[in-house]
């Protein structure tokens, strides 16, 4: 909430002020910081209170509670701002007036009064964000199911222009959410869900527009089911988060990765070491070591794990299981004979056991950013992905099922290497990171390979061939990130990088990693991004109309098709002025009542290109003039593409008569 940070900071200077051991001296010099202090609580209060009656009008569930809060806050504000008076300190009137100076108890319950009702507020104003979010929430699953059961294409762009606008303001909400969340691994995991939410809606469009068009086909449909899936996991885990629940009761101790757990274990011994040799916690590393000898097994079973790390990894824990076990001896007998010559025994077996544990992570550490290295190395070319869209456009059944087993094995090699990595990722971010990381492979693969399928299936279908590239886009990128991943993981481990570091390679929705270095980043409100993301998804919607409006024509080599088909991926400058030329064209084979009405449509075609283009060369600086510029560019591409879904129709029917 607005003024919560200048509210805090004010409340903790009183705190500080009547706390102070001196008698406070009545300098013109003290009596003005006072007034000044008592002045700005009094002033954040009231915008803070401003905030919270506002709250409590939008929702009267809570409007009481709220109320009552505000009120008190308020109080408590103006309680302050009185004792603190600059008049009243100066001239206080004897036995009538209570000051800083007179009573320190007033101002100090003035301030608890203070701290109690904003943090009502603060408590009350949560309750009602994560009501909000469950609800939009809840308005996004429904609209869901409705996009799964629709028949007809203009019925699914109805229902997906109302999804876009939930989707935007689930997105505004939670992203909120998550840069209020103070804990870090909560904080990840909350870009790991959004950020799945913002590639499926991608992959929910041309998902469904492939099964819309192709509604007897088994690998469309498996590939739209896998999209809504993936959705409705990821809208759960974003819940899970807010309401700090989790549904499936998952064990925070045996989901531990090795490198937590031999954290845990270390700081565990070096206390022992520091505080009181006698009350090692010996059955909590017992099991804690337990726990990491089972992790390093996913290294040592592991068919990519070489040869010379899997021995030097089961001989470190055959060393450690003896450390530990001399370390439990030796600590025994210091229980029953308290001896300097026991205690120094004890010492060294904690450091040895120490020692032996960082020598286990350096091996694993190894052993997993090795192999991460290679695979990146090996797979960076994207072959397979190229050969797939390349059979797929062929129709070639047998390459297909040839290159998806490939696809798959990669897959596996992806998948075993993101498990190891987190075992070494060194913090809770990238632990997370690495999580996400998996499941994207896991989940992108067969997608990928169904949506190949369909392709093969339906050679010379264009939104089958569009759907196959949105998910191959989600591969690439994932692959892309684990090179940024791999890399902070390493500077994590060198100690060239802090727990509280912001992480590259963390999930943002909305990344775009190779403009990431060049873009100078401009923060537009809530409704400036809402406005934005509408525009976009309306856009993309009519770009889908135009692209099915040329996929009906016969002749997919006319001009016409040819330079629409050129301004649909985004190169209108230029295509623009052609298709106009285009339609002039055609025109003059007509000799019917059609001719001035293409004339009069193609006409507004030549002014609206030529704005955009104006617009787009235009230098501008500064964030209104920015968000001003990319909101004409899609207004002005959004008018070009409508006159398309207009003429192109037209077109079509005129072009049946003179044919």
């Amino acid at each position: 909430m607005p003024s919560q940070t200048v509210l805090l900071t004010c409340i903790k200077t009183i705190t500080t002020l009547i706390n102070h051991k001196d008698k406070l001296k009545r300098s013109d010099k003290t009596l003005q910081a006072i007034q000044r202090v008592g002045q700005a609580v009094n002033l954040a209060v009231a915008k803070f209170v401003t905030v919270g009656e506002a709250i409590a009008n939008e929702n009267h569930e809570l409007k009481e509670e709220m109320s009552v809060a505000c009120i008190e806050a308020k109080r408590a504000g103006e309680t302050i701002a009185q004792l603190t008076d600059a008049a009243s300190l100066d001239h206080p009137e004897p036995d009538s007036h209570i000051t800083i100076f007179t009573d320190k108890t007033g101002v100090v319950k003035a301030a608890r009064l203070l701290l109690s009702s904003v943090t009502k507020v603060l408590v009350l104003a949560d309750r009602i964000v994560i009501k909000q979010i469950i609800t939009s929430r809840n308005k996004v699953l429904a609209t869901m199911e409705q996009l799964e059961k629709v028949s007809s294409f203009q019925e699914f762009v109805q229902i997906f222009s109302q999804f876009g606008n939930e989707m935007v303001e689930f997105a505004h909400l939670t992203g909120d959410r998550q840069n209020d969340l103070k804990d870090e691994k909560k904080k990840a995991r909350m870009a790991a869900s959004r950020a799945v939410l913002e590639k499926c809606t991608m992959m929910l469009l041309t998902a469904s527009k492939t099964c819309l068009r192709h509604p007897d086909c088994e690998s469309a449909r498996i590939n739209k089911d896998g999209v809504f899936h993936q959705m409705r996991l990821a809208l759960e885990q974003v819940i899970e988060i807010v309401t700090d629940s989790r549904s499936n009761g998952e064990d925070e101790l045996a989901s531990i990765s090795i490198y937590s757990g031999i954290r845990y274990s270390e700081l565990k011994l070096l206390e022992g070491l520091r505080e009181n040799l006698y009350f090692l916690p010996k059955e909590n590393l017992s099991t804690m070591l337990e726990i990491i000898l089972e992790h390093t097994e996913d290294f040592t079973d592991s068919a990519y794990t070489s040869h010379e790390h899997r021995e030097h990894i089961l001989e470190l824990s055959k060393q450690a299981k003896m450390e530990l076990e001399q370390l439990v001896s030796v600590w025994m007998q210091a229980q029953n004979q308290k001896t300097t010559d026991l205690m120094e025994d004890l010492q060294v077996a904690i450091l040895k056991m120490c020692q032996c544990m960082n020598e286990l992570k350096r091996e694993l550490h190894s052993a997993a950013t090795s192999l991460a290295a290679d695979l990146l190395k090996y797979h960076t070319d994207h072959m397979v992905l190229k050969a797939l869209k390349i059979t797929g456009v062929e129709g070639n059944l047998e390459a297909i099922a040839e290159y998806t087993c490939k696809l798959s094995e990669q897959k596996e090699q992806l998948v075993e290497m993101c498990r190891l990595l987190r075992h070494v990722s060194g913090t809770e971010p990238l632990e997370v990171t690495c999580i996400h990381a998996e499941d994207t492979f896991q989940v992108t693969g067969p997608q990928i390979i169904s949506a190949a399928e369909t392709l093969a299936l339906h050679p010379s279908s264009k939104i089958a061939k569009e759907n196959l590239e949105v998910f191959c886009e989600a591969w690439e990128s994932q692959l892309s990130d684990m090179s940024t991943l791999l890399r902070e993981i390493n500077d994590v481990f060198e100690g060239r990088r802090g727990e509280k570091r912001v992480y590259l390679s963390l999930p943002r929705p909305g990344k775009h990693n190779a403009n990431l270095k060049a873009l100078k980043p401009v923060r537009l409100d809530t409704e400036e991004q809402a406005k934005i993301a509408k525009l976009g998804l309306e856009l993309h919607l009519l770009t889908s109309d135009v692209d099915s409006e040329t996929e009906k024509w016969e002749d997919q080599e006319n001009k016409i098709v040819q330079h629409v088909q050129g301004m649909s991926s985004m190169i209108f400058a230029t295509e623009g002025t052609k298709l106009a030329s285009a339609f002039h064209s055609f025109s003059d084979q007509l000799h019917d009542d059609g001719k001035p009405l293409l004339l009069l449509e193609a006409e507004k075609l030549i002014p609206v290109c030529q704005q955009l283009q104006i617009t787009a060369k235009a230098s501008v600086q500064g964030k209104s003039a920015t968000f001003t510029k990319v909101d004409a560019c899609i207004q002005k591409t959004r008018s070009v593409m409508t006159l398309l879904r207009q003429l192109l129709p037209l077109c079509c029917t005129l072009l049946r008569k003179v044919s």
